[in-house]
């Protein structure tokens, strides 16, 4: 009887232990959640200067615009417009993600105020393979995509990577995150572009 009252006492002393250290947890994740955010929101804003630097204002987007993901499900997209100090637009961007070979990959992704040319995109988070998967952050890689048209595009094994156009070669070794990037492209961009112009957002060469 001792020994079972004993295991009684010290299972309760790990449930409790267990509560209150995952209460803790809780707590300290809600606390800084919205710093967390905060974070990102800076990052993004800083990440969409490099790639527009002639944009001074980034403002949201208020139409909707729903983002089908290739598993079926739906999410809101995060679009900006850019402008310069005196509101001109200079562009669009737009927060982009897709799976990886090892994560999730997040992109900031900008066009061209039309909306027909890619500027570029910049990682916003990824945990690809180091030596690997990560050089889709290298500017090897990245400078495929810029002046590429805004479109479908496509993946090669092999190319010239420095031609201007809609395909895009597959780093050497990482073809799955090479893949995964072009897949968030011809996800977001496309649907999003697609949005914009039905929207009348977009559509006249030449508008401000």
């Amino acid at each position: 009887m001792s020994k079972l009252k004993l295991f009684a006492q010290e299972s309760w002393l790990l449930l409790v232990s267990s509560f209150v250290f995952g209460l803790l947890i809780a707590v300290t994740n809600a606390a800084l959640s919205g710093r967390i955010e905060q974070n990102k929101s800076a990052k993004l804003n800083e990440l969409i200067k490099t790639l527009l630097p002639d944009a001074d204002i980034f403002k949201p987007v208020e139409a909707q615009i729903e983002i089908v993901l290739p598993g079926g499900t739906k999410d809101a997209a995060r679009v900006f417009e850019a402008m310069s100090a005196d509101k001109q637009r200079i562009g669009w961007s737009f927060r982009a993600y897709g799976t990886g070979f090892s994560s999730t990959i997040e992109l900031v992704v900008a066009v061209d105020k039309d909306f027909q040319t890619i500027m570029g995109y910049s990682v916003l988070t990824s945990s690809e393979t180091p030596g690997f998967g990560d050089q889709m952050k290298d500017s090897y890689f990245r400078n495929q995509f810029v002046n590429a048209p805004a479109g479908q595009l496509t993946l090669a094994k092999s190319g010239d990577p420095a031609a201007i156009d809609s395909q895009i070669v597959a780093i050497s070794g990482a073809t799955v995150t090479s893949e995964a990037v072009v897949g968030i492209f011809n996800t977001f961009l496309v649907q999003i572009k697609d949005q914009m112009t039905q929207k009348g957002l977009i559509g006249n060469v030449g508008q401000q």
